[in-house]
C-alpha cells in the first residue's frame, strides 16, 4: 500500500490534535505553522498549542458539559488532554494548566513524532490533497480569501483575554486563599466592600477602551464578554457575575464581602495568576489604573495585559459535515474555532474528530459518527446542522446532546445520567466501530 499523506495547517489545539490523530493512525503528516515567521496579535510564544485567553480548560466533573467532553477525549487518547493532565495546576473543580509547560509538552510530542514533519511557513492557499485547515479564529490575508472563495463571506465576532499578574506583587494582607464553599484553597481572592465595589465600578464604566476600526461592528461572544461591557449593563451585573461573593468568606473582614475578584494560578510554580472573568479591551494604562483599585492589586505587576481581537468563523451549517469535512471538496476538512466551536477543549475535540475521520477515509474505512449521544458528536452536529436564525459559536453544554427518553428528576441526576449514557456509547463506539 502506498504511503498515506495529509496536510494540517495550523499548530494550535485543533491542528496539533488533528496531526497527532492522523500520525497515530499511520498517516504521514505535514504540519504547517506560521510561527516564528509571523504571529497573530493574540500570540506571544513560539510553542504550539499556545493558550491565549485563559489557562483553564474549565470544569472537570461529569455534571457539566466540559467535564464530559474531556473524559470522552481521554477515552479517544487525546494528545491535548493527556498533556493538560500532566501539566495541571490547582484550580478547584476545574482543569487548569501551567500555560508554558502545557504548550512546551505538546510541542515536544508533536516534533518528536516520527510521522509528523513540521514546516515553519505561512500558508497562503489551501494545498492540494487531503488537508485539515485549523488556522484558528484569527485567520486572515490570502488564506482567508482562498477559504472565502469556497464558503463565501465569513462571519466574525470579537474575543477578549484577561490580564495575568505576578504573585509576588500582590498585597497578601488584602488577599485570601480559598475556593467556594470551603472546597479547597486553590484561588486567591480579593474581597471588596460595597464602597470599594462601586468606586471600582464607576472607574471601570468610565475607563478608555482601545478604539475599533470604523468599519468593524462590535459583536462579542457572550462567554468572553469584556468586563467593561458587563459593567455597563447594570451596576450589579459584575456582583452577580464574575465578582459574585457566594461561598467565599474572608475571616479578616467583618461580615460578608460585597464582591470578590478571583485570581487563578497560571503556572506550575504559582508565580503568575490570571484575573478570572476579566477579559478586557481597556487601554493598557487604564488596566493598570482601574484594576489597581481592586484590594490587593494596588501594586500589581502585569505580565500580560488583557487584549481584544477579531475572530473569524465559517458559515458552517450545511457546508461542513458532522465529521468537519467540507461539502464542496471531499478531501478538505476544517477544525477548531474557525468552524464555530468555541473554547479550548471544543477546538481540540474538533481536531480529534477531523483527524480520526480523515485517517479512516485514507485507509478506506467507514466513517464513525459519534452522534448527539456524546459531547464529541453533539458539537460536530451543532456546527454542521444548526438551523436557527443566526449561527453563533458554541461551547459544549448538555443542551445540545440528545435528551434522555426518561430523564430522572433533578438537574444533577439528569446531567449524571446524560454523562453515563455518553461514556457508555463512546466506549461501545471505540470497541465495536473503530
Amino acid at each position: 500500500m502506498k504511503d498515506l499523506c495529509a496536510n494540517v495547517i495550523g499548530a494550535g489545539l485543533a491542528g496539533c490534535e488533528a496531526a497527532y490523530q492522523l500520525a497515530e493512525r499511520g498517516v504521514s503528516v505535514l504540519l504547517y505553522e506560521m510561527k516564528p515567521q509571523r504571529r497573530s496579535p493574540a500570540h506571544k510564544s513560539g510553542d504550539f498549542c499556545e493558550l491565549v485567553c485563559s489557562n483553564s480548560l474549565r470544569a472537570a466533573g461529569l455534571t457539566n458539559g466540559p467535564g464530559l467532553l474531556k473524559e470522552e477525549m481521554r477515552l479517544l487518547h487525546s494528545l491535548v488532554i493527556a498533556c493538560a493532565d500532566q501539566t495541571q495546576v490547582p484550580a478547584g473543580g476545574a482543569l487548569a494548566v501551567d500555560r508554558a509547560g502545557f504548550s512546551s509538552m505538546v510541542t515536544q510530542r508533536i516534533r518528536k513524532h516520527p510521522n509528523i514533519t513540521v514546516i515553519e511557513t505561512e500558508v497562503e492557499r489551501i494545498p492540494d490533497g487531503p488537508t485539515i485547515v485549523a488556522t484558528g479564529p484569527l485567520t486572515d490575508g490570502a488564506l482567508l480569501d482562498d477559504i472565502s472563495a469556497i464558503f463565501g463571506e465569513g462571519l466574525h465576532f470579537y474575543d477578549a483575554a484577561a490580564p495575568v499578574v505576578t504573585a509576588e506583587s500582590l498585597d497578601m494582607t488584602r488577599v485570601f486563599r480559598a475556593s467556594r464553599y470551603g472546597e479547597g484553597s486553590d484561588y486567591l481572592n480579593c474581597a471588596m466592600t460595597r464602597e470599594e465595589y462601586f468606586r471600582f465600578l464607576r472607574a471601570l464604566q468610565e475607563a478608555e477602551t482601545v478604539p475599533l476600526k470604523a468599519f468593524e461592528t462590535l459583536k462579542v461572544f457572550e462567554g468572553c464578554m469584556p468586563v467593561e461591557v458587563m459593567a455597563k449593563r447594570g451596576d450589579m451585573t459584575l456582583a452577580f457575575g464574575p465578582l459574585k461573593p457566594v461561598g467565599l468568606r474572608d475571616e479578616r473582614m467583618e461580615g460578608k464581602p460585597f464582591a470578590v475578584v478571583q485570581l487563578r494560578q497560571d503556572d506550575a510554580a504559582g508565580t503568575l495568576y490570571n484575573m478570572v472573568g476579566f477579559q478586557t479591551n481597556l487601554k493598557f494604562g487604564e488596566q493598570k489604573r482601574v484594576f489597581g483599585m481592586i484590594p490587593g492589586l494596588e501594586h500589581a505587576e502585569f505580565m500580560r495585559y488583557g487584549v481584544m481581537h477579531r475572530n473569524t468563523f465559517l458559515p458552517s451549517p450545511g457546508k461542513l459535515g458532522w465529521d468537519y469535512a467540507c461539502g464542496m471538496r471531499d478531501d478538505l476538512y476544517f477544525a477548531g474555532q474557525i468552524t464555530g466551536v468555541e473554547g479550548y477543549i471544543e477546538s481540540a475535540s474538533s481536531g480529534l474528530v477531523a483527524g480520526v475521520e480523515l485517517a479512516r477515509k485514507l485507509h478506506g474505512q467507514a466513517p464513525v459518527d459519534f452522534t448527539n449521544h456524546t459531547a464529541t458528536g453533539a458539537l460536530a452536529h451543532y456546527v454542521s446542522e444548526y438551523c436557527g436564525g443566526s449561527f453563533q459559536p458554541m461551547n459544549i453544554n448538555f443542551g445540545i446532546l440528545s435528551p434522555l427518553p426518561n430523564p430522572p428528576r433533578g438537574k444533577k441526576a439528569r446531567y449524571e445520567a446524560l454523562s453515563a449514557r455518553a461514556l457508555a456509547y463512546m466506549r461501545d463506539t471505540i470497541e465495536n466501530r473503530m
